[in-house]
């Protein structure tokens, strides 16, 4: 039961990546741009390219802020991360503590040590 919401849920959560995916696109080629741009502003000595350059920045900063719908796609590929390590941590089955299977383990050690 458990695998089947795990599955529903990572199904939902990957068409919302997809859904998405234009405005995630969008943030980080904006985000990049405001950080060069704001980087060399800082740089910057002459007023020209100090005045250029906050404009750029001041643009690219704005682009970003508006892919807003890229936070949602950012938070359905969070939520795919965690399903994907829930999924494989269900795949690794713990170890039965049934007496016999533990007396066959442990002889099959003094076997081989001996």
């Amino acid at each position: 039961m458990k695998k089947i919401v795990l599955l529903t849920l990572g199904i939902i959560l990957a068409c919302i990546c997809l859904a998405h995916l234009g405005p995630m696109i969008g943030l980080i080629i904006s985000s990049v741009i405001f950080y060069y741009a704001f980087k060399e502003f800082m740089k910057a000595d002459k007023t020209f390219v100090k005045v250029l350059l906050g404009i750029i920045a001041v643009i690219a900063l704005i682009a970003t802020l508006s892919n807003v719908p890229a936070f949602v796609g950012i938070v359905a590929l969070v939520g795919l991360y965690y399903i994907y390590k829930n999924w494989k941590k269900e795949k690794e089955s713990p170890e039965v503590d049934d007496p016999f299977t533990n007396f066959e383990r442990e002889w099959q050690k003094l076997q081989k040590t001996n």
